[in-house]
Formats: C-alpha cells, structure tokens, sequence
C-alpha cells in the first residue's frame, strides 16, 4: 500500500539529557513523539513526528470508559560500535497487532508501525545512552479516541510511540529476585485477554503485586485462573525453571503473554543443544524438584527486564532458595549472550536488530 509521508514538526526547546548513572525506568521522555490517527472511512492518515506533549482526548473517549488499547515495549541500544540498533521490532509490531485483533481494534500496517518506530529513534538517537544496561525503551500505543458513551468498538483511534531513556527494571538489577505465587487472585483464563498486551490485564494484577511488595517480595508469580495449580506468568514477565538439566516453561494457550525475549531465550536454548519444553508444570512439581534437589535455575524472561534471576520463590509457607539466591550458570549465560547481540558485541546469526 502506499502510505503518507511522516510529517515532521521539531521541538524548539530541547529537554536536558540525563546521566546514564540516573536512569531509572520509565520516568524520562524524549524530545518528539510519533502519532497517526484513524477514521473508519479513511483508515490510518496523517503520520507525524511533533514535540512530546499531552494527548487531545476529550473526556468521553472511548478508551476512558471501556479501556480499549493496546500496547507494546520494545528497546533500542546503542553498541559498542556507537550504532543504534532495535532489538526485533518486527516481532513486536506482530504481538501488537494480534493483541488490536483481540480487543477489536483496527490492525496496523506493520511497514507503517517499522517506519513510525525507527524514524522517531532517528530523530532523537541522541537520547539513547551508551552504558551496557541502558537504552532507549519504546512505548507503541493504540487507544479508541472517539468520544460516545455505549459499548461498543469504537470507529476513531491514535496510534502513537513514546521514547524513555532507561536503566534496570527492578531495582535488584541482576541480581535473584524474591517471587511469591499468587493463590488468591487470578490475572487470567482461557478465552479471556491473557495473552493480550492491554491495560486491563496490567490493572487486574496491581493489588497482587502491592500485597507481595508489603511481603517483600518484587513481583508474583500467577497460576493458572481455573485450575490453580498450573503455573502461567509473573507479572511483568513469563517464567523458566531448570529441573534435572531440562528448562520447562509454560505453553502459549492464551493465558500467558506471548514474550519476544521468551521466543528468543527458547530459540538461544536449542542452537546450544539445551533441552527446552512447552508445557504444563505445576507449583507442586515445582515444589517435589526442589525438595528432591532437582530445580536448578528459575528465571523470568521480558523485553524490560530482559533476563531476572529467581532467587527465591515462596508457596504456602515454604521459601525455595534457588541455587543458594544465587544467579544460575545458565541465567548468566543468556543474559550475557542476549547482551551481547542487544549491544553489537556478538555476532546476531538470526537477524534479530534492525540499524536506525
């Protein structure tokens, strides 16, 4: 299809940059922001680049009442070699297109989305920081902007993408970090918006991850919503154990967030000849290998986080100390092999970054 050209209207007055030593996560923006808009008579039109600024939503938009959107994270680096790379963007744009399937909201076109994402990394690569562990994290969104009450898709959108200088998600950085599973609340089922990148899923799973906190815990790890024994996901990403030299994670079923590092981590496993299972696993098998000396290594895998240490994992009482709260040999070597690619150290044999 033949698509617009990206107008562009470049801010006047330029932000301080900040240290890449005072890089939290998701508290700085960049200069510019990228928007497009949608009418159901004309599709998406009008893609543009202008200075970061508050969104024009009137008060009755769709997505205020009836939480229509969705969203994505991915993240760009700047390697060694100065170069600024995205980390599969193609991927995310695919997830983000499925999760808009989902809450029936009008597909992007991917080539559009690619364009939108590297051109706005373009025009403010000079946001993104240099020191391994930082980079620039990229917010793609769609939210339904017709204002109507009633319930129903909404036949009005923005598509927009937001740019944050960041650090370590967790403030533990690399190391272990303590997950608690959660039996009391359920984040989703089967048929439901689990495997959807929505708000909705992220609102539902607050008070768990509040309540952990107040434990001292850094996150939750969800069972599934029916059966309640089968283990899903953590809260802000999806979850690996190694038992017996074999690492188990869930299987997509529409509960869990499909990851795009969890896709890249399992495909890193096979090209080393490491035995990698989809599948069902219980907390009580969980529980059985650790007493019988056979869990080796847990660890979350997400675009923020990208690999987390499990160090500890409690269930009714018993706190798992996984390989004595400390990082696993595996762990470590995934994070330094996905570093390494993410920072143009290592060869990328399976073209996963994109230059800007």
């Amino acid at each position: 299809m033949t698509m617009d050209p990206i107008r562009i209207n470049k801010a006047t007055s330029l932000k301080k940059k900040p240290k890449d030593s005072e890089l939290g996560f998701g508290q700085i923006f960049t200069d510019h922001m990228f928007l497009a808009d949608f009418q159901e008579e004309k599709g998406w039109y009008d893609p543009r680049i202008e200075p970061y600024g508050p969104l024009p939503l009137d008060p009755a938009a769709a997505v205020l009442h009836y939480a229509q959107a969705v969203f994505d994270g991915l993240k760009a680096f700047r390697g060694v070699d100065g170069t600024v790379r995205l980390f599969r963007p193609q991927k995310h744009i695919e997830r983000m297109n499925n999760s808009a399937k989902r809450m029936s909201i009008p597909l992007l076109d991917p080539d559009l989305a690619l364009r939108s994402i590297v051109e706005l990394v373009r025009m403010d690569r000079d946001w993104v920081p240099s020191t391994i562990g930082t980079s620039i994290y990229v917010r793609p969104v769609i939210l339904a902007s017709e204002a109507f009450l009633g319930v129903r898709p909404a036949k009005s959108y923005i598509y927009y993408v937001i740019l944050s200088p960041v650090g370590a998600y967790y403030r533990e950085g690399m190391a272990p970090v303590k997950i608690r599973v959660e039996e009391k609340y359920v984040r989703a089922v089967d048929g439901g918006l689990g495997h959807a990148k929505t708000g909705a899923n992220y609102a539902a799973s607050l008070m768990a991850g509040e309540e952990a906190k107040h434990e001292g815990f850094t996150q939750v790890l969800w069972l599934h919503g029916v059966h309640r024994k089968y283990i899903d996901e953590v809260g802000t990403m999806n979850i690996m154990v190694k038992i017996g030299g074999e690492v188990i994670t869930p299987a997509l079923g529409g509960t869990i967030l499909p990851g795009v590092t969890r896709d890249f981590v399992l495909t890193l496993l096979r090209d080393w000849g490491i035995k990698a299972v989809e599948r069902q696993i219980s907390i009580d098998e969980v529980l059985e290998a650790y007493k019988a000396g056979r869990l080796e290594e847990v660890y979350g895998t997400g675009t923020a986080a990208v690999i987390s240490p499990v160090g500890e994992l409690a269930y009714r009482g018993e706190k798992m100390a996984i390989n004595g709260g400390r990082i696993g040999p595996l762990t470590q070597r995934l994070y330094d092999a996905i570093v390494g690619i993410q920072y143009g150290k290592n060869p990328d044999p399976h073209r996963w970054t994109v230059e800007v």
